[in-house]
């Protein structure tokens, strides 16, 4: 740590490389954004000094690419703000980012927010980790040590807990593209529209081959459990199915006492609190991952 470092409390590196020199050193407090960062300090001295890497360029904007097997990727830098997300065209198939995008918080948290930031304090309630883990997202984690990936199921561990090591940090986002038959969709559950802490969030995305059937299918679930987690039992279960048959499936599996129940019940432990009993955040998540899938499946079939 620099002298200057000390004795201002922050250090607003202009490169990677500079940033991750100075995370190897444990003392800093890494903020992208503040948006949690300084709410959870409120009446307290934060005590550390602050990392800060909105001037890091290396962790900004979107690009596509192609892996070594000729999968396409969409790549995002982890400091990437949601108002930047929610207003950028997405692909078939990534609707649901946008969707997330849309509902974190209020505009001025849209506009200071990001999304390596969102996914490193790792809430129960992020809005943004459901919708990435439907799309099948992967992170990209790097220090001085080297740079690696890990499915993002991987990362987030739990209530505040993600597998970031004290060295390094989450550098970008990325998400497999789909076929343009693909779908998603993000649905958040809360006492009102903006500015509101989730009570249940569900996200989807359906791929279709060329007969009109469900090649892939991945459903998650957010503030129902310690993370936000996939339903896989359920995911199997649409597999095959023809759009045309897979509305009358959706219903018949996840109507109220149908099929579903257990297949929710292994992956959800919701909590009782304040906005919401468990039972009533099943209840809720079994009707909101019903109305994603139905919207779509519909998408699909008015193509």
């Amino acid at each position: 740590m620099t002298l200057s470092a000390i004795q201002t409390g922050a250090s607003s590196p202009r490169a990677l490389a500079e940033a991750l020199a100075l995370r190897a050193d444990p003392a800093w407090l890494v903020l992208a954004g503040g948006t949690d960062v300084y709410p959870g300090h409120v009446g307290r001295a934060i005590g550390r000094p602050l990392l800060d890497l909105s001037r890091v360029p290396e962790l900004g904007g979107f690009e596509t690419r192609s892996d070594a097997s000729g999968r396409r990727w969409l790549r995002m830098g982890a400091g990437v703000t949601w108002a930047q997300l929610r207003d950028r065209v997405a692909e078939s198939g990534l609707e649901a980012l946008g969707h997330a995008a849309a509902e974190v918080g209020g505009y001025q948290i849209q506009n200071q927010g990001t999304l390596g930031g969102n996914l490193c304090n790792a809430s129960p309630a992020a809005d943004g980790v459901p919708a990435l883990l439907a799309l099948g997202a992967e992170v990209e984690l790097a220090s001085l040590r080297g740079v690696r990936r890990l499915p993002l199921a991987d990362f987030v561990l739990g209530n505040r807990r993600t597998a970031l090591a004290a060295d390094e940090l989450l550098t970008a986002i990325e998400v497999p593209l789909p076929s343009e038959q693909a779908a998603s969709v993000f649905l958040k559950l809360g006492h009102r529209r903006y500015l509101v802490i989730s009570i249940v969030m569900v996200a989807v995305q359906l791929d279709f081959d060329a007969d009109a059937a469900i090649s892939a299918c991945r459903i998650a679930v957010g503030a129902c459990s310690a993370a936000a987690r996939r339903v896989e039992s359920l995911e199997s279960a649409l597999i095959r199915l023809r759009a045309d048959d897979a509305a009358g499936e959706v219903d018949r599996l996840l109507a109220s006492g149908g099929a579903a129940e257990p297949l929710l019940a292994e992956r959800l432990a919701p909590i009782d609190d304040v906005r919401g009993s468990a039972p009533y955040r099943r209840e809720a998540a079994r009707e909101l991952i019903r109305r994603a899938l139905t919207i779509a499946i519909d998408s699909r079939r008015t193509h």
